[in-house]
């Protein structure tokens, strides 16, 4: 996008060196018509071959004001001028040269060599006047000032663009960087959610069920060794957890085709929470970022509940209802003043997960989470999620 920002400056650079090729054939043929074989005649054709070609070497010099960019432009004002003074027709030819002075000098320095010029040029059209012309003393003045206000709007403009491109482009860059930023941090809030419901869950089951195992071993080896199979039996589903994890983070009970519903009916929550799973309604398939979050979310409640609750029942209800997917887990346990949203869940103090993850896992999909309980009479936590249900696969 940025050359387009000159391209009115170089629109009006080329319509500049046309126009001084042709005033200067023009103020050629008019001296050759009305002067022919004059002793001055050999003099005005080198000036002008010799004025052509220094013109033509222009451009390749650039638009900047560098040494040989001003000698250049100095030897075309000297050679001009002296055509001028030859043959004041040439006169004429000053406008382009206006246009040639704004591009290469400073602004102020170009308005008084304009000016100068402008004068010169004043001079030499009386000089060829028979008699006093008023148009002669007026008009070089307002075509200089004209040829003037428009390269110095035009430049404005250009300037005007350039600063706009400079600034779009900038933008742009922030919001790219901006978006990387939210990106991260929103790449490792998943994570961090992974990680809790998945692998720190798991263990601190294990821990708990070592524990549990250490303090029967040597009064009832039998349960000792229940615990130890029961933890053993975790860490593999850990294991398979951390390996995913690695690879792309999905569930691996949702592997292979199994449903939401078969890897929901597949969770438990340890040997001493019994727990059932209901399915209500015509399952219908799900996005992958649906089922995934309804799967992490069952895992960390049941978690919880081995944890925390103190509960012997729980329940596991997927409920679809048309535009909607609900799952409910309830429990029987000891329950608790339900915290406010945003409040870290009771009975995992100092974790920062809970019921925020779950919050935030419904919340990026567009749902509601509602949480009943109270002390002493279980806990019912309720996700409800629209779905637009994923079209089957025609083969």
């Amino acid at each position: 996008m940025a050359p387009a920002a000159g391209d009115g400056t170089r629109t009006l650079a080329t319509v500049a060196h046309t126009a001084f090729f042709l005033l200067l054939a023009a103020s050629l043929t008019r001296f050759l018509l009305r002067h022919p074989g004059e002793p001055r005649t050999p003099w005005i054709l080198a000036l002008s071959l010799t004025l052509a070609v220094l013109y033509v070497l222009g451009p390749a010099l650039g638009a900047a004001p560098t040494r040989p960019r001003l000698a250049w432009f100095g030897l075309v004002l000297a050679t001009w001028m002296v055509l001028v003074l030859l043959a004041p027709s040439f006169a004429w030819c000053a406008v382009p040269l206006f246009f040639t002075a704004l591009r290469t000098l400073p602004a102020r320095a170009a308005i008084v060599l304009v000016a100068l010029l402008t004068a010169f040029v004043v001079v030499a059209q009386l000089r060829l006047a028979t008699s006093f012309d008023p148009n002669l003393l007026l008009a070089p003045p307002a075509v200089a000032a004209l040829a003037t206000a428009v390269f110095v709007h035009m430049e404005r403009q250009a300037q005007a663009q350039r600063d706009l491109i400079d600034d779009l482009i900038r933008t742009r860059r922030e919001l790219a960087a901006t978006e990387r930023r939210e990106g991260t941090l929103a790449e490792r809030q998943r994570l961090s959610m992974e990680i809790h419901d998945t692998l720190a869950q798991g263990l601190s089951s294990q821990q708990m069920l070592l524990q549990a195992a250490d303090r029967t071993w040597d009064t009832d080896p039998a349960t000792a060794r229940a615990h130890v199979r029961t933890a053993t039996g975790i860490a593999a589903r850990g294991l398979a957890e951390a390996r995913r994890l690695v690879h792309d983070l999905a569930p691996p009970q949702l592997d292979g085709g199994a449903g939401l519903a078969e890897a929901l009916k597949a969770l438990d929550a340890g040997p001493e929470v019994t727990v059932r799973f209901h399915l209500e309604g015509t399952p219908v398939p799900l996005p992958g970022r649906t089922e995934s979050a309804l799967l992490r979310i069952a895992q960390g409640a049941l978690a919880n509940v081995r944890e925390h609750a103190e509960a012997r029942n729980a329940a596991l209800t997927l409920s679809f209802l048309g535009d909607q997917v609900v799952l409910d887990i309830a429990d029987d346990g000891r329950g608790f003043t339900a915290p406010p949203s945003g409040t870290p869940s009771p009975g995992a103090p100092g974790r920062g997960h809970g019921l925020p993850a779950v919050r935030a896992r419904v919340a990026a999909l567009g749902g509601t989470l509602a949480v009943e309980s109270a002390p002493g009479e279980g806990t019912v936590l309720s996700v409800s999620i629209p779905v637009t249900p994923v079209p089957e696969d025609p083969s």
